[in-house]
């Protein structure tokens, strides 16, 4: 990277030199271009913020809006009519909307509802460990990292077992939409499919409630009542969506780099305590989440002397705040012993009011995945430790995930 302008290209057309290592762009930017225009495919004017300062003021900030329906034409370009369905959700809200809904999800998705999945995910984790060929190279992603969040999340929402790999693909496909009129096509009939789903799944829960998040969500009420029918689908969605795709990514991360890292490994297997610690560090060092979701200026704003002018698409590069060395001493090292190493130091689950409401199981299932993996199989080796890592490729970066993640678990076995 050579030039202020090939890096800005480079994020703006989401090369696949910057999908293999976006830091490095990150890295030119946040001294030359911390807060710069780009021209995204999607065709709207978008700036890019990188900074830990400006990137931590501009997630809390009212005058980004949240709220796409405000900039509708904007949205539609980038998403397509079929998405407006799904996102009448806390996600895509604002003040007082966004109050309401979320202190509504949050009755319902409390932390001892999230806490009692302990048990059961730690026998997702046995199970899934029992199923993986110890002595042979396999893909973790597949056979591990992604089963994991989607049984949780469909047990936790009350999804039949027989959906999932329903859900999965409807979701993946949502995920990994391009701008091309077929890829379009594919997003649309996934989020029709999605939405009908979720439409009849709720009709079943409110004839017949269960123990499960969408039960209480049905019976969720405050002072201005309950969620409406259009909340109800696009929070199942957003849950569904959000509650498995990131922390699968955040594994298959977490597993690649420590075993890159064997002294930060050993420190993690020696200590145990350490797993906590070693989480936070680890979506510090490359979080599932690339980038926050896209804000709009509702008026002129000013961010590293930077005018960003009203109408305008933001987007929060939290992958480069998280390694801003104004922040953070030696960005580019995993420590899994950092200082400071607190949740609310880095922000790879956000910061402010749309701080990530499923954090706290996100941080569960990674702990748990990460320390019962390797007491398992404590000799567990990339099975191509000289080869390049594949990255997704991806349209914008929204997700930050490996496309592959080849193992063997017990190559000395």
């Amino acid at each position: 990277m050579t030039t202020t302008q090939e890096a800005v290209t480079a994020a703006e057309r989401c090369t696949p030199e910057f999908r293999r290592d976006p830091h490095a762009v990150y890295a030119h930017l946040r001294d030359s271009a911390p807060v710069c225009p780009m021209s995204p495919p999607h065709g709207n004017e978008t700036y890019l913020v990188t900074r830990y300062d400006d990137a931590r003021a501009a997630l809390s900030d009212p005058r980004l809006s949240k709220d796409m329906y405000g900039a509708m034409d904007a949205y539609r370009r980038i998403f397509g009519d079929s998405s407006v369905a799904l996102d009448d959700n806390m996600l895509n809200s604002d003040a007082p909307k966004h109050t309401r809904l979320r202190r509504l999800v949050n009755s319902a998705f409390t932390p001892r509802r999230v806490e009692a999945l302990r048990p059961r995910i730690e026998e997702i984790v046995r199970d899934l460990l029992d199923e993986c060929p110890a002595r042979e190279r396999f893909d973790l992603l597949p056979a591990f990292a992604f089963p994991l969040p989607i049984i949780v999340i469909c047990d936790l929402l009350g999804v039949p077992p027989e959906d999932r790999t329903r859900m999965q693909r409807l979701s993946t496909t949502v995920a990994q939409t391009g701008f091309g009129e077929e890829a379009k096509r594919a997003q649309q009939q996934a989020e029709e499919g999605l939405h009908a789903y979720f439409t009849d799944l709720l009709t079943a829960k409110r004839a017949r409630p269960g123990d499960d998040l969408l039960s209480a969500l049905i019976a969720a009420r405050d002072n201005d009542g309950g969620l409406t029918e259009s909340e109800l689908v696009s929070t199942a969605f957003l849950l569904m969506f959000a509650g498995h795709k990131t922390t699968a990514y955040l594994i298959g991360n977490a597993v690649h780099h420590l075993l890159s890292h064997p002294a930060q490994l050993r420190a993690v297997r020696e200590d145990p305590e350490l797993i906590r610690a070693a989480v936070e560090e680890l979506v510090r060092y490359d979080g599932s989440v690339e980038s926050a979701t896209f804000r709009y200026a509702t008026e002129d704003v000013e961010y590293g002397g930077t005018l960003i002018p009203k109408g305008a698409l933001v987007q929060i590069a939290l992958s480069s705040a998280n390694r801003d060395p104004r922040k953070f001493d030696a960005p580019n090292e995993l420590d899994v012993r950092r200082p400071g190493n607190a949740q609310d130091a880095h922000l790879g689950f956000g910061h402010g009011s749309h701080y990530c409401l499923g954090a706290p199981l996100a941080r569960l299932e990674t702990q748990l995945a990460l320390t019962r993996l390797f007491e398992r199989f404590p000799r567990m080796a990339l099975a191509d430790p000289a080869g390049e890592p594949r990255w997704l490729e991806v349209p914008f970066p929204a997700f930050r995930g490996l496309a592959e993640l080849p193992v063997v678990l017990d190559p000395a076995g």
